[in-house]
């Protein structure tokens, strides 16, 4: 007999950094999903990925208090960000993208990163083709000023 789902919850967490603490700590908690093995068996997943970098996960949970998760690719403004070598500024320590997209250049790509971006990303856009996904991204680095090369 299949279990009985009681929904699904979709978060971003840093790759092998899952700990108790919040966001991810109270989220679970209050859906009366394991903590503590989330985060070890998030952190044993992402093990090859780059660490720290943002992974969306949706965790699928069921009645009998367990649970699934799926992890997908890093945010394509992520990618994007790191490819046009925007450093990290702020308390958050997170890359900027432009103030003013459209006006203000915050770095630039090539057409083959863009490629590669979008080849990476296929399996979690809604794209047909390699061409149809590289568009997709196009939008996401005009919308936080990165310029497209090539």
């Amino acid at each position: 007999m299949a279990k009985k789902v009681v929904g699904s919850l979709k978060l971003q967490v840093k790759a092998g950094q899952a700990n108790p603490s919040p966001p991810i700590g109270p989220a679970l908690g209050q859906r009366g999903i394991n903590i503590m093995e989330f985060c070890k068996a998030f952190n044993a997943r992402s093990q090859e990925m780059e660490q720290g970098s943002p992974v969306p996960v949706v965790i699928t949970y069921y009645a009998d208090k367990s649970f699934t998760f799926e992890m997908k690719t890093a945010p394509a403004s992520f990618l994007l960000k790191k490819a046009a070598g925007l450093k990290p500024v702020g308390k958050r320590n997170r890359a900027k993208g432009s103030e003013k997209p459209g006006r203000v250049v915050a770095g630039t790509v090539t057409a083959k990163q863009v490629r590669e971006i979008a080849e990476a990303k296929m399996k979690d856009l809604s794209a047909n083709d390699v061409e149809a996904a590289m568009q997709i991204i196009l939008g996401s680095a005009r919308s936080i000023g990165i310029e497209v090369k090539g």
